[in-house]
């Protein structure tokens, strides 16, 4: 009986110590990589109603403009050089990109940080941030204010919908592997048309979840496209490279291309609603698989 006492304490302590060793690392990690933000971004936005200021990347195309504007939001990991490389590559196809840290100055490649990011950031507070790059971008002589749109990879995905739910000059969302809504009454305030892009082999989101949120944004009347990757995991979509090599990521990126082109170079018209009043859940389960994923399922293999 001693011997299973000893091997049960063990453990315990074994735990114990991962714990405390997990929980001292974020915020040991925040402040090793305090500096990163700054080299991924290049302009610093004003916040308005006194709120903080916002750094973000700004990718331009060639040319006097005014350009369609895509909003692009990064993963759970914050702001990095694989949604700089995005921006880039949009900025490319006539869009004016930005890509705002909306984590305000963290980012992480440490998985135990991201989800700390996510907790610690309120869709609320993402909200204000963004309004301030919002308000910023109607000022810009190259930018064309009556066509930005949102676009958002994982965590970003979420972020992009409940911007739109909340700003209603958004004229078009793109949702990669983002959790969603389905409540049509909630999903009736969306602005503009829904490109949302899952994998198959996603354990974040299952189809299920997908089919629930397209059915949602069907009875809402809102004019969708939403797309499963079959046998592709959560965050398929890597990075510009990655994209420019073809297959599945190409073919994702692409169909983003063909529903910017129609939804904001060549703008359909929106419906117009009023601002929505929406205090959205944290989704807790989305975030819990979104960890698994990252740290030993298929997601894991791209980092």
């Amino acid at each position: 009986m001693k011997w299973f006492k000893r091997i049960g304490v063990g453990i315990l302590v074994i735990v114990l110590s991962v714990f405390v060793i997990v929980t001292l690392s974020i915020p040991a990690d925040g402040l090793i990589g305090r500096d990163r933000i700054d080299s991924v971004t290049n302009v610093t936005i004003p916040g308005i109603n006194g709120e903080p200021d916002v750094k973000a990347y700004v990718a331009k195309p060639e040319g006097p403009g005014p350009f369609p504007v895509v909003i692009m939001i990064h993963e759970f990991f914050g702001l990095n050089e694989s949604i700089v490389g995005k921006a880039e590559g949009l900025a490319e196809e006539g869009y004016f990109v930005i890509a705002p840290d909306t984590f305000r100055g963290s980012t992480t490649s440490w998985i135990p940080r991201a989800i700390y990011q996510v907790i610690t950031n309120s869709p609320e507070q993402v909200n204000t941030d963004l309004d301030s790059v919002f308000a910023w971008l109607e000022t810009q002589p190259e930018v064309d204010a009556s066509r930005i749109g949102i676009a958002g990879f994982c965590y970003g995905g979420r972020a992009s919908l409940l911007y739109s739910l909340h700003n209603n000059g958004i004229a078009a969302t793109v949702i990669f592997y983002g959790s969603s809504e389905t409540d049509p009454e909630v999903l009736k305030s969306l602005p503009g048309p829904v490109l949302g892009i899952f994998g198959g082999a996603d354990m974040t989101i299952s189809e299920a979840d997908v089919k629930a949120f397209e059915a949602g944004l069907n009875e809402a009347g809102i004019s969708n496209e939403i797309t499963i990757y079959e046998g592709q995991p959560h965050a398929f979509v890597t990075d510009i490279e990655s994209i420019r090599e073809g297959g599945v990521q190409a073919e994702a990126w692409n169909q983003m291309l063909e529903f910017l082109e129609k939804s904001l170079k060549n703008k359909d018209s929106t419906h117009q609603v009023s601002p929505s009043v929406y205090e959205p859940a944290f989704p807790l389960h989305y975030y819990a698989m979104l960890l698994y994923e990252h740290a030993f399922g298929s997601a894991s293999r791209s980092h």
